[in-house]
């Protein structure tokens, strides 16, 4: 044996037996893995601010975040299914606010999303309903949403004068400053009465 190897070997030794003392050396460079500094609540509120600049998906990667947080945060959920659902990708909606309900039954973005679903497809309109229903009891200010819903669903089941009541009770409660509800509203109502 060389005496270059037997010193290799007992380098090697050496290293070995101190390795678990290193640690405890303040000289060494120490590996720090980098904490998110953004809540879950800072990802969404990112993320809308994203998405209201068009930038879907910037928007999609806060929500993500929010969800590496905290595993079913509500708002992330929906906000997700929301863009899924603005994209076609209705299996994948269902399934974001499908999660939501799981964890809270009475959600109603998350019920009244789901029954718009539902509405897209233009199947389950009587669970749709059932859905619409269940946000209207707990809908606060996304009542006159929930109303444009049901006002579709009943439009659907050619229900027409469940839908002139909906209609009316929507317009009645939505903001004059929110115009593309409003306009969303009279279209419903231009259609009924060409019916």
């Amino acid at each position: 044996m060389s005496p270059g190897t037997c010193w290799v070997r007992t380098s090697v030794a050496l290293l070995l037996l101190c390795l678990p003392h290193l640690s405890a050396c303040s000289g060494l460079p120490r590996m720090n893995v980098p904490r998110d500094p953004l809540t879950a609540e800072e990802h969404v509120a990112l993320g809308t601010a994203y998405e209201a600049q068009g930038l879907k998906d910037l928007a999609a990667r806060e929500f993500q975040a929010a969800l590496e947080q905290r595993k079913d945060y509500p708002p992330a959920l929906i906000s997700l299914g929301n863009l899924s659902f603005d994209a076609g990708a209705l299996a994948e909606a269902e399934d974001y606010y499908r999660r939501v309900l799981a964890a809270d039954s009475s959600q109603p973005s998350a019920n009244n999303n789901l029954a718009m679903v539902y509405l897209q497809r233009g199947e389950r309109l009587g669970e749709a309903e059932r859905l619409a229903l269940t946000a209207l009891e707990h809908g606060g200010p996304l009542k006159p949403y929930v109303l444009e819903t049901l006002a579709n669903i009943y439009f659907r089941q050619g229900r027409h004068r469940e839908v002139k009541e909906a209609l009316d009770e929507a317009e009645a409660l939505a903001p004059s400053s929110n115009t593309i509800l409003r306009a969303r509203l009279i279209k419903t109502r231009q259609e009924l009465t060409q019916h």
